[in-house]
């Protein structure tokens, strides 16, 4: 199973949920914590997902731009 951003983003908010409903301090503390992570995790998807579309597009540049090159040689 892959893992995305949204799927770690809504583990955050249950967390966040958690937090909130509970009266104890520590599990209080556990969830925003768990809810910190997922959150980073998420981010750090989110910024990987956006590195590669980059990749992605600036390759297809570049091979049109060779394309064009080798078509009018």
């Amino acid at each position: 199973m892959s893992a995305t951003s949204d799927f770690y983003l809504k583990q955050a908010e249950k967390c966040e949920s958690d937090a909130v409903e509970t009266a104890l301090g520590n599990v209080r503390e556990r969830n925003l914590r768990a809810a910190a992570a997922w959150r980073t995790m998420a981010d750090k998807l989110i910024l990987t997902e956006q590195t590669r579309e980059k990749r992605v597009a600036d390759a297809a540049r570049e091979a049109e731009l060779r394309d064009k090159a080798a078509a009018t040689a």
